[in-house]
């Protein structure tokens, strides 16, 4: 299937490893030009050196994308290089556990900045320029706790339930410009966190984060277009035994 991609500009945060690292490798895979950011400058330089050895034109920004000011200055990076914006896919961190009478206003306070306010910061730097093109995409990356709080997950189960709730709305105000928003969520993938978490229980099934990449970028996608307001479960039927 031709996802009707190529030449678009995709701009994917949080993108060194894991499954923003999916997300990129099969955006770019579909020929998207891809700026990509994380803390990490390390891994950054090798997930954009593994990207261009593809095939792939990459924007490498080491930054946090939790910080208020960052998610304006990528999208104006991103645009300042690409010419435009087409594809955004926010993803950032999840927030650490804890029983739900147990966290603080301060822990509830991070977590919705890092889980709920910077997508929200991402996408409404982004949509003026999809306007202007009259084409957007726009996936977020959340949780299978959108669906069904998860057990000792409070700060998560907050955080993205309330992006839910915001996105469907703004999915609602989007569709008459021709830019679509939809939630991918994931159950446990197979990556570094999920890998120490499930050290002692290596039993259970855990996604691949280049088939959650995929996912991401069919919701992305041209043949996608009248798939909006969505939050779509990507947890292999084992939601309940999430690590998000």
């Amino acid at each position: 299937m031709d996802l009707g991609l190529a030449g678009r500009v995709a701009l994917v945060t949080a993108s060194s490893r894991g499954l923003g690292r999916g997300a990129a490798a099969a955006l770019a895979g579909e020929g998207c030009r891809v700026a990509i950011c994380a803390r990490g400058e390390a891994a950054l330089a090798e997930t954009a050196a593994a990207l261009r050895g593809a095939g792939a034109e990459v924007l490498a920004i080491p930054a946090d994308v939790t910080d208020p000011a960052v998610p304006g200055q990528l999208v104006a990076a991103t645009v300042e290089r690409f010419g435009g914006l087409h594809v955004l896919v926010a993803n950032a961190g999840g927030p650490p556990p804890g029983r739900a009478l147990d966290v603080d206003d301060d822990a509830i306070r991070a977590a919705v900045e890092a889980n709920l306010l910077t997508s929200v910061r991402l996408v409404r730097a982004a949509v003026p320029h999809m306007r202007a093109g009259g084409w957007g995409r726009i996936c977020l990356i959340t949780s299978v706790s959108v669906k069904e709080p998860i057990p000792g997950l409070a700060l998560s189960n907050t955080a993205r339930a309330g992006l839910w709730g915001w996105a469907k709305t703004a999915a609602a105000d989007l569709a008459p410009h021709a830019i679509t928003l939809n939630l991918a969520c994931p159950g446990t993938h197979a990556t570094a966190r999920a890998r120490q978490v499930r050290a002692a229980d290596p039993d259970r099934p855990m996604g691949d984060p280049d088939d959650f990449g995929r996912v991401v970028a069919f919701l992305c996608s041209g043949p996608a277009a009248f798939i909006s307001g969505a939050a779509l479960q990507v947890d292999g039927a084992t939601s309940v035994h999430g690590l998000v």
